[in-house]
């Protein structure tokens, strides 16, 4: 190994660095101190190693925080590759500087000397490196980041954090090991060694935030990864990121784009309208664009024959599944499900699925989304001239499986809903219901007081006549 000059470790030994040892006559080594160490997710090696830097300098970033700052798109499943990384550091106000560095294969030896004594300048004023290099000395080895530290010149060894395990600060490799690991053998003649200077300059750590949104694209990369490692999305299929949800299709990229739009478009009403929460979690939108495709995916990733020809969602899946051939207000419908299982869990089957079913045909209308009618107005015209209604008390009363189990429950409870909308009491509703549900578990007494209706057989008697003069479009 080509040693520091003499003049450079004299320097070292005169100068005091800010949370770094100097070395000593002793040979104490060269070491940035107080590194918290983090532990990578899957293929996010590099990330964990900024954030880990950023934490030493007093910045509560973490490694998805550093993905998102790449701007990498998450359907890759991937994390970060040395250019992205780059733009990480540089978006986040370090200056790397040079970061691929040339090496002649036939001189290979003097020239990672020389780029490793360049890293030890570095580190001799307080600045780590973040390296690309090959992970072991096995064939196939991949490649993988690390965050070096420090250097022991009694020992010759470098010292680094080791994103990969558990119990990776401070760790110890042999200089000569290091420079047999580095270079990335692209090309016989030249080889590369990567080294992401952390220079920092004007720190910059904000994010835009947006207060309803929960689901990063880190967070979409990390389960685009787990679906590839299990092989679930079919070669062929498309795929789009809308919010928390990744749409998923074995149609067209225009037509799976088209979905996408309408997906984009319920998000956003959803948040502005009602105010709800995204989920926490990524959720799967499959798209099948036949009967067929639908229910042979259905029993391919879940076991399951679908009960319904139009659309189900599976919460302990996290995933929405439909034929997307039944039309786009089944895509509508099933979309609020999840939105109301984040803000409001404790809402009862009526009114989730009335809910959900005002908008299976649905236009914007006042800047709103808004329901109009649809086929469902005809089974209940024929249940209220039948005299087979239950009342509005019976109906929210009834327990999700009873309510299932009804030949009138969606029916009456969209159109409850479709009337409340049109009386400009929709929202003022679900504001009271979710906020008020631990007293009025059924929202009955929240619909009687925002209606203002304490006669509430007269008023049905009011709402049937009017539902009877509906019609459908």
């Amino acid at each position: 190994m080509r040693r520091l000059g003499y003049g450079v470790w004299l320097g070292l030994a005169a100068l005091l660095l800010t949370g770094a040892t100097r070395p000593s006559v002793n040979d104490r080594p060269l070491l940035i101190a107080g590194v918290p160490h983090i532990r990578q997710e899957p293929d996010f090696c590099g990330e964990a190693c900024v954030a880990m830097y950023l934490r030493k300098l007093g910045y509560a970033v973490d490694q998805r925080a550093v993905f998102d700052r790449a701007g990498l798109d998450p359907r890759l499943g991937r994390g970060v590759n040395t250019p992205e990384l780059k733009r990480a550091v540089e978006a986040f106000g370090f200056r790397p500087g040079p970061v691929w560095h040339p090496i002649a294969a036939r001189n290979a030896a003097a020239e990672l000397a020389r780029e490793q004594d360049a890293m030890l300048a570095d580190l001799a004023r307080g600045v780590p490196s973040i390296v690309c290099m090959h992970y072991d000395r096995s064939p196939n080895s991949p490649e993988h980041f690390r965050l070096v530290l420090g250097f022991d010149r009694a020992t010759d060894e470098i010292i680094y954090h080791e994103p990969g395990q558990d119990q990776g600060a401070y760790k110890r490799m042999p200089s000569a090991r290091f420079r047999e690991l580095w270079p990335l053998k692209y090309a016989r003649d030249t080889w590369l060694a990567i080294r992401v200077v952390m220079e920092p300059g004007q720190i910059d750590v904000r994010e835009p935030i947006d207060a309803l949104a929960s689901v990063t694209p880190a967070a979409h990369a990390q389960h685009v990864m787990k679906l590839k490692k299990k092989a679930e999305i079919p070669d062929g299929f498309a795929t789009r990121i809308a919010g928390p949800f990744l749409v998923i299709g074995d149609e067209s990229a225009s037509l799976l784009e088209h979905h996408a739009q309408t997906v984009d478009w319920t998000i956003g009403h959803l948040k502005r309208d009602f105010h709800m929460r995204e989920p926490r979690n990524v959720i799967d939108v499959w798209l099948l664009g036949s009967a067929d495709s639908y229910v042979d995916n259905a029993l391919r990733l879940y076991g399951k024959r679908p009960s319904t020809p139009y659309g189900f969602f599976l919460p302990e899946h996290q995933a929405l599944f439909m034929n997307i051939g039944t039309g786009g207000g089944t895509l509508v419908h099933e979309l609020v499900h999840p939105f109301i299982a984040a803000s409001f869990p404790s809402a009862p089957a009526w009114f989730n699925e009335g809910l959900a079913s005002l908008y299976e045909a649905v236009r914007e209308q006042h800047g709103q989304m808004w329901g109009v009618p649809n086929w469902r107005l005809a089974g209940l015209k024929r249940a209220i001239r039948a005299g087979k209604l239950p009342s509005f008390a019976m109906m929210t009363s009834d327990s999700d499986a009873r309510f299932y189990a009804s030949s009138t429950g969606y029916a009456q409870a969209r159109y409850l809903c479709l009337y409340l909308q049109e009386k400009g009491l929709l929202h003022r509703y679900y504001d009271g219901f979710s906020a008020g549900v631990a007293g009025d578990p059924t929202g009955y007494k929240t619909l009687v007081r925002v209606l203002g209706a304490p006669d509430m057989p007269r008023f049905e008697k009011q709402w049937q006549d009017w539902a009877l003069a509906l019609e459908a479009d």
